[in-house]
């Protein structure tokens, strides 16, 4: 189990205990890969925690892009989780119908954004269904709330910054999809990307820091995984997956075991992989 940090992850059992307090706000984060044939919402709308309110991580992104679900503008940030009730001065805990998964996207965002009063759910909804917890279908009842919002821009990077990092190797950039995307040896879920990785990067797979039901490994298991893909922790990391939603797994992962210096590669192998003039690694290194 968790050990419980409204900051970081928290337990079934946490969030069971506090869920009618008048200042905490659960989300639903749900989101599922293109082509899986399901969306976030209907799954929301089906089963979700009581009093939960749908994150939609593709409408609350920036729309000028054509990066999918880019981080949004400070504006529309605030606007949206004004309408959703969620502002200053409430606990936000974060979860998704996956177990753990696009969860931890949300948790970046808010924390992008100055806010870290939130917690993702350890085992998501699969784990507090497992449990015999009650889900409701009825959107709740919301009232606006004002939210400030001052942005960390050192939590985010763009490709130009990536590939500096790549060519000076003063940062470890930590890829989180799987091994065989990793080296190339599988297909991209998105048409017209070249296969591998940012050289110099090493592959963590978001789901080696999760047990077999979900939950997040403790902070020893997290740093065996992370020790077994050769990162250096004493280096700055940067975070990247293939659009910047698992990637924060490893981020809610650093954050845990103490490593507070870390960013997101917004955009991760959608941009770079379709970038021409970055170069591309295969192979396992």
């Amino acid at each position: 189990m968790a050990h419980d940090d409204p900051k970081t992850l928290v337990s079934t059992d946490w969030l069971a205990s506090h869920l009618k307090d008048p200042d905490l706000r659960v989300l639903d984060g749900t989101w599922f890969l293109p082509g899986d044939g399901r969306d976030g919402r209907s799954q929301y709308l089906a089963a979700h925690i009581p009093g939960a309110r749908f994150f939609d991580i593709d409408d609350i992104s920036d729309h000028r892009s054509e990066l999918p679900h880019m981080a949004p503008p400070v504006e529309k940030f605030m606007s949206r989780l004004r309408a959703m009730g969620v502002g200053d001065g409430h606990q936000v805990v974060v979860y998704d119908a996956h177990g753990l998964f696009s969860a931890a996207r949300v948790w970046w965002l808010f924390r992008l954004m100055g806010q870290d009063n939130i917690a993702v759910l350890d085992g998501g909804l699969p784990k507090w269904q497992a449990e015999g917890r009650p889900v409701d279908d009825m959107p709740p009842v919301v009232r606006d709330r004002h939210m400030t919002v001052r942005r960390q821009n050192q939590m985010v990077k763009d490709v130009t910054q990536v590939a500096a990092a790549s060519k000076l190797g003063d940062y470890e950039i930590l890829d989180a999809r799987s091994p065989g995307r990793f080296r190339g040896d599988e297909p991209e879920p998105r048409a017209g990307l070249r296969s591998g990785h940012i050289p110099g990067s090493k592959n963590v797979f978001y789901r080696d820091l999760l047990n077999d039901d979900g939950t997040m490994k403790d902070a020893d298991g997290l740093r065996a995984v992370l020790a077994a893909s050769g990162a250096d922790l004493d280096k700055p990391a940067i975070t990247t997956c293939g659009s910047g939603v698992t990637a924060a797994i490893i981020n809610l992962a650093l954050e845990r075991i103490g490593k507070t210096d870390h960013a997101l590669y917004d955009g991760s192998w959608t941009e770079w992989g379709a970038f021409p003039t970055v170069p591309v690694a295969t192979g396992d290194k």
